[in-house]
């Protein structure tokens, strides 16, 4: 266990810092995220480098597909998420508890550029609730020219994610609905600190991709599908958007996201947003990077097999066009 690095004392209580939940509590309880827990007078990590799940993968799965396409990456993650999503799809180790295997920081740091991986992905359940070990394994790193890489649900107060956003490369963030009710009602949470982590990650210089879960029921209609892009458009047009099919799991049992809306939705979408893809689903093209300017296919991709067949460095080779996608600088 660590001590956590935001935490205050409150009528007799110790309140956590960290994200918009602000847990209050007393001896020997739990956050809602599990994973943070009062012993005595501290606030502790109890999964401090304790990783439930590790893989090497496509960094196409994360998803991210503007950032070193083609790479593998590390990919560890942690019991614990301080949402209770009803359709969660990782529940097994984000509202469950599977075996750890501890994993010091220097141990991590070494695996790393291992088997051609880039570096790190911090993913699968929720990152933020393993802060501390991040933040401490982080700047190790960059510093070994390892890439880090968050997949989260950006679920976080605005001092812990300034402290932790110099130290990370790129974040996927899961942007669940454009409707606070959304967040509310299937989340125990709210959309604006999610709102609020992508403008402030953006505007910090890490790459930002976004992921939206197509809910059968809940936001799979043309009217939520617009609002989300036109809030992301808002932001920048250039951030690529994930448009994913649900399955039913967890606590949810609604049919999968329906083939034909999930089309619908990536043709709504690309009204607003230069860049966006499909996941969770087989459709022809909608995986592959496409310029804006001229259409000329830059990169082609297929069950995370994927082709670069128009760039040269960040340009389409066709029109000349800047592409917002980071490569690796002797890439051609």
């Amino acid at each position: 266990m660590r001590e956590v690095e935001f935490y205050h004392a409150e009528k007799g209580k110790l309140a956590c810092d960290l994200c918009p939940q602000h847990c209050k509590l007393r001896d020997g309880q739990s956050g809602v995220c599990r994973v943070r827990q009062r012993v005595g007078k501290k606030l502790v990590a109890a999964n401090y480098a304790e990783v439930a799940s590790m893989a090497l993968d496509p960094i196409e799965k994360k998803p991210l597909y503007h950032f070193h396409p083609g790479s593998v990456i590390l990919s560890v993650g942690a019991n614990g998420c301080n949402l209770r999503c009803l359709f969660c799809q990782n529940a097994e180790i984000s509202q469950g508890q599977v075996p750890t295997r501890h994993l010091p920081v220097g141990e991590l740091v070494k695996m790393a550029g291992t088997q051609g991986s880039i570096g790190v992905a911090f993913t699968y359940s929720e990152p933020l609730m393993w802060y501390e070990y991040i933040l401490d394994t982080a700047p190790e790193l960059r510093r070994n020219g390892h890439a880090v890489v968050l997949v989260t649900n950006g679920y976080i107060e605005e001092e812990p994610l300034l402290r932790l956003l110099p130290h990370v490369d790129a974040m996927n963030v899961d942007l669940k609905s454009p409707k606070d009710e959304f967040y509310v009602k299937m989340c125990k949470a709210r959309l604006e600190p999610v709102q609020r982590s992508i403008r402030l990650a953006w505007k910090a210089g890490v790459h930002v991709e976004i992921a939206h879960l197509v809910v059968t029921g809940w936001n799979d209609n043309e009217a939520s599908v617009q609002a989300t892009a036109q809030w992301i458009a808002s932001v920048n047009p250039d951030l690529p958007l994930h448009l994913s099919r649900y399955f039913p799991h967890y606590r949810s049992e609604a049919p999968s996201t329906s083939e034909s809306f999930l089309r619908r939705a990536w043709d709504i979408a690309s009204r607003e947003l230069n860049y966006v893809y499909l996941g969770n689903i087989a459709v022809p093209g909608s995986s592959d990077t496409i310029c804006p300017e001229c259409g000329t296919i830059l990169v082609e991709r297929a069950s995370y097999r994927t082709r670069i067949v128009g760039l040269e460095g960040d340009l389409c080779s066709r029109c000349g066009r800047k592409i917002p996608i980071k490569r690796p600088s002797n890439s051609q």
